[in-house]
């Protein structure tokens, strides 16, 4: 009997029973007052008036009016270089003792995002509560007994001195609390392994020495991880080598275009979570069964969140948020618009634009869906295509053709006067290439008014072209590494598309 899981499911059960429902505006308002109260020392507390910002009745109003806001560039060379120099109480009180590198998609530069332990303590406060949450997935008893998979990348930092740096997930990984170590697989001897292939070739070889129930991480990498794993024991599924596999929680990248492929390595269903752990923080996760895997926003753990409506006049050529531009507080959004996801944090960041554009899904509940990047937005004739209508043709052409697409990507590329779609899929079928892109064209014209309107005039052809899932992540290692937050951007500006062009035809 699973005496332990039936204690651990029976707690976290009465546990949910027991924690009222978050208020979002509430938690939010208090979440700002501490960061404020915490930070009005810093130097940059100081510079931007903090302890008058506390004296306003509206204080929320008063920080948008008072603070502009910062990419990283900006926020890197006036603040965060200071105190990886040694400065201390720059943006956020005493020395932060880790450094997140964020490269996000392939072909950008890394970027170094400060990881106080005020934000890792933050980051534990929330995956306790995506435990919590677990109890409303209706998981039987035994699974609480079972270990967790999560493939992140080295736990091997790298000493500066001063601190220490490596993405997000290895930092988390090094300090996850003792009584967890039990569950953590692959392990910390395992996870300090720098060489991909290295560490996933040691996960295949000790993996049938471990019962996981559930698994974490980015779904391609996971996918290699399995596929490795099958081969090397010479089984027909991954469920063959973890019989009580339950649970897949995807992060990084909407996990929609890989669900195909990532179920025909299982032997059985299993149940998909959604969570949103980025180099700045825990940002959100998915409480509860939804079938657009929406997921709530974490507004009581250390992170303030504003939200500008994703319009063109609020968006510069570079993607990020014009200064001036209008920002919105939990409960002014409305639901089914799109935003622009913008932070201040127990790290040090302070108006943060980290990228992401975002849905709410159900306010009441702070529930969202990713929709895309602000760079990763295709409308370079005014198609106004998102990466979430992206990735609904990118399904429509697997259902339509039986093809599984686990990874693509697109370019407005100039052919004569005019400009064309050009898509590469990932696929190891051999599909008509000429079938998917009139497929495709169809199908967004009748999803995307703008779209249509744009191949009518300045938007002449949409080409298609096929090759192995394979060059994609041999793309991406030669551009940054595998494994890790490493992602393959959905939409490439021109000049780095001629240059993946000329890798994936020599390596198809």
């Amino acid at each position: 009997m699973a005496i332990l899981g039936n204690i651990i499911k029976s707690a976290l059960e009465l546990t949910d029973m027991v924690i009222p429902e978050p208020s979002p505006v509430k938690e939010q308002k208090e979440v700002l007052e501490h960061l404020l109260k915490k930070a009005r020392g810093t130097a940059f507390g100081k510079e931007y008036g903090f302890s008058e910002i506390l004296k306003k009745r509206n204080k929320a109003k008063a920080f948008f009016k008072k603070v502009p806001y910062h990419d990283y560039d900006h926020m890197h060379e006036r603040w965060w270089k200071r105190q990886m120099e040694g400065e201390e109480d720059i943006t956020w009180p005493g020395l932060p003792k880790y450094y997140a590198m964020s490269a996000g998609t392939t072909g950008s530069q890394s970027k170094r995002i400060p990881a106080t332990e005020d934000m890792l303590e933050a980051i534990r406060k929330t995956s306790m509560l995506q435990i919590l949450a677990i109890s409303n997935f209706n998981m039987p008893a035994d699974f609480f007994e079972k270990e967790i998979m999560m493939l992140g990348s080295t736990t091997n930092l790298e000493d500066k001195g001063l601190y220490q740096e490596g993405e997000i997930s290895g930092i988390s990984a090094k300090n996850i609390p003792a009584w967890f170590e039990r569950f953590y697989r692959p392990g910390q001897k395992i996870a300090a392994i720098s060489d991909w292939d290295e560490k996933v070739d040691a996960i295949a070889r000790e993996a049938k020495n471990w019962d996981v129930g559930a698994m974490a991480g980015i779904p391609s990498w996971n996918e290699l991880m399995l596929k490795r794993i099958i081969k090397y024991h010479k089984a027909k599924n991954i469920h063959e080598i973890w019989p009580n596999l339950q649970v897949f929680a995807s992060g990084g990248v909407a996990f929609g275009p890989y669900r195909k492929t990532f179920e025909s390595l299982l032997g059985k269903p299993i149940t998909f979570i959604d969570t949103y752990l980025a180099s700045e923080g825990f940002i959100a996760f998915q409480a509860r069964p939804t079938e657009d895997m929406a997921m709530m926003l974490s507004t009581n753990s250390g992170i303030f969140f504003e939200f500008v409506p994703f319009k063109e006049e609020n968006i510069d050529e570079n993607g990020s948020v014009k200064q001036g531009a209008p920002s919105l507080t939990i409960g002014e959004v409305e639901e089914g618009v799109d935003y622009v996801l913008v932070v201040s944090t127990v790290a040090g960041a302070w108006r943060f634009m980290i990228g992401d554009t975002i849905r709410f899904t159900n306010k009441e509940k702070a529930e969202i869906i990713i929709t895309g990047r602000t760079k990763h937005f295709l409308n370079v004739v005014g198609s106004q295509l998102s990466v979430i209508q992206m990735n609904k043709a990118i399904s429509h052409m697997e259902d339509k053709y039986n093809l599984l697409i686990p990874e693509f990507t697109v370019s407005a590329v100039r052919e004569g006067e005019d400009y064309i779609h050009h898509w590469y899929l990932g696929t190891e079928s051999r599909p008509d290439e000429e079938k998917l892109a009139q497929s495709m064209d169809e199908f967004l014209k009748e999803m995307n008014k703008a779209y249509k309107m744009a191949r009518s005039k300045a938007l002449k052809n949409v080409k298609v072209s096929v090759v192995s899932p394979e060059v994609f992540y041999a793309w991406n290692e030669k551009e940054q590494q595998k494994g890790g937050q490493v992602k393959m951007p959905r939409v490439m500006k021109e000049e780095n598309f001629e240059k993946w062009k000329e890798f994936a035809d020599q390596h198809s």
